[in-house]
């Protein structure tokens, strides 16, 4: 299947925020992408103060886009505040649209900030795993990138690329969005902001932990598509011989099975 990853402008007003997204939802379509992916916040905005979001001009541009994903046929997942009932803060989310223009689920950061902890969000405590055409996805947002366990999670839920946004102009999240592919032996699609493009371009990273493509590293909107194939040569020994190896490798018990009493194993101390 062939996956959008997106660079959009995010501003701190949703009614331009979502006119962007839905533009780029149309270039994504025509170039034959089945899912677009956006980055953290692209609705609404990062960091979030309640007293400017807008509410209902969010849930309108909100709806608005879920109304063009039925229309396209495109899978849609992008970032945006999720309010709660007051006084509780809101999560910091993606929404999965799905092709019919549903909310086939949402996925709210975990791992929140200090600062967000604090001043903005309430954490998300659920992994989120959903499927397009037989592809399993799973979500990350932002400083989530740290926290290599997140992504160790999904290995072990079986996903076949992680959708990561995040609202960074920071390029180590690009070097460890890599780590994290080839560990895992999954696809990585990273959708980052236009603003902060010259630092690190939105793009598709391989299973083999290579960037497939990226965005322009210019301050515009972008995007680039990929096709997810499992069948791909290029992929073959990361898919086929890594990923289930290191399945049978953490797990541990082949290891356990050659364990052998031996004191020159027990005695540290000698040559």
């Amino acid at each position: 299947m062939l996956v959008a990853a997106i660079q959009s402008p995010v501003t701190r007003d949703p009614r331009s925020n979502g006119e962007a997204v839905r533009a780029l939802m149309r270039s994504a379509h025509q170039a034959g992408a089945r899912l677009a992916h956006f980055p953290e916040d692209a609705m609404s905005t990062y960091p979030l103060r309640e007293e400017e979001t807008g509410w209902d001009a969010l849930l309108d541009e909100l709806e608005k886009t879920a109304v063009l994903a039925r229309e396209l046929g495109l899978w849609t997942v992008v970032g945006a505040s999720h309010r709660l009932t007051p006084p509780n803060r809101p999560h910091n989310s993606l929404y999965v649209i799905s092709d019919k223009g549903e909310v086939a689920g949402r996925y709210d950061k975990r791992l929140c900030s200090f600062n967000e902890i604090r001043n903005y969000f309430t954490p998300g405590f659920d992994p989120l795993v959903f499927e397009v055409d037989g592809f399993r996805f799973g979500c990350a947002i932002c400083i989530e990138i740290n926290f290599p366990e997140l992504f160790l999670e999904y290995g072990r839920l079986g996903v076949d690329c992680v959708l990561f946004s995040a609202h960074s102009k920071d390029p180590m999240f690009g070097a460890m969005a890599q780590g994290h592919a080839a560990a895992n032996n999954y696809w990585l699609s990273v959708s980052i902001p236009a603003q902060f493009a010259e630092a690190l371009p939105s793009g598709v990273i391989g299973p083999d932990g290579r960037w497939m493509t990226q965005c322009a590293n210019e301050p515009r909107p972008d995007l680039v598509v990929v096709k997810l194939d499992r069948s791909a040569a290029e992929f073959d020994i990361p898919l086929n011989k890594a990923r289930p190896w290191r399945r049978v490798a953490r797990d541990g018990a082949i290891y356990a099975e050659k364990r052998v009493d031996d004191p020159r194993s027990r005695i540290k101390s000698i040559f």
